[in-house]
């Protein structure tokens, strides 16, 4: 049982990671760049933790 939990963290952590990684290299590559001022729009989605978070204050 242990390794099955272990094992579905490890793919959470490593989607995470992934998920940063790509945004950040396509925000910050020329073609990114270029297609931001081209179109005129920047998408701005929250991170998992600002979801979380949100998420956890609206109770109140």
């Amino acid at each position: 049982m242990e390794p099955i939990v272990l094992y579905i963290i490890s793919l959470l952590v490593l989607y995470i990671v992934r998920e940063a990684a790509v945004r950040k290299g396509i925000n910050n590559s020329v073609i990114g760049q270029f297609l931001e001022k081209k179109h005129g729009f920047k998408e701005d989605k929250k991170s998992l933790q600002e979801l979380l978070e949100n998420d956890l204050d609206s109770d109140k």
